[in-house]
């Protein structure tokens, strides 16, 4: 636990810090909609604090079976999701200059903890927002619920929606990775390079 890491686990712990930077600049995560009106495709691309695509028409378009319209102002943790990348990313960066494994370990705890925090956040949205209907709306079909996928692809109608990371989740996900790699040529090939 307090032995030092080997020059390449720091640089590899130095870059996958560094990457993560890119989460400020390229969108998170991607939910996609296709149907025989839009067989070119919707999409909607979630960023750090902030929505892009087709929101408009997806919006338009779910509310004729009762979902609420998509805002910003629904989605509370882009107010505090710039501060957690920064913070796993000063976690990073303060494993390189503590130098020791259970830095390495803490870093890739916070990365595992916040990805599987980030899905379970997704799906609560996701359920509530699929699930808390208008029973105003124009269409209703009985026993219908709308959650979008989580992960994958999913028929909602005469909809084909998928839900997955985009460049800056596999960015995330590659890090990870990574991190972990450097953990187990820590533990199991670093004395062997001796």
């Amino acid at each position: 636990m307090n032995q030092s890491l080997h020059k390449i686990s720091r640089l590899v712990v130095l870059a996958c810090s560094l990457s993560l930077i890119s989460a400020y600049f390229t969108p998170l995560w991607q939910i996609l909609m296709w149907a025989p009106q839009y067989p070119e495709g919707l999409q909607m691309k979630i960023w750090i604090n902030n929505l892009s695509g087709d929101v408009k028409i997806i919006s338009a378009l779910n509310h004729y079976i009762g979902m609420r319209t998509i805002e910003v102002s629904m989605f509370p943790e882009f107010n505090y999701l710039i501060y957690i990348v920064g913070a796993i990313i000063a976690i990073g960066l303060t494993a390189v200059l503590i130098n020791k494994r259970w830095s390495l370990m803490l870093f890739l705890a916070t990365l595992v903890i916040t990805g599987f925090g980030a899905l379970l956040d997704f799906y609560l949205w996701g359920y509530d927002y699929g699930h808390n209907l208008n029973p105003e709306a124009p269409i209703r079909v009985p026993g219908m619920s709308y959650q979008p996928p989580l992960l994958g692809t999913k028929q909602l109608l005469n909809f084909t929606a998928f839900s997955g990371p985009d460049i800056g989740g596999w960015i995330f996900i590659s890090a990870s990775w990574l991190i972990f790699g450097a953990l187990v040529f820590e533990m199991f090939f670093k004395k062997k390079l001796k």
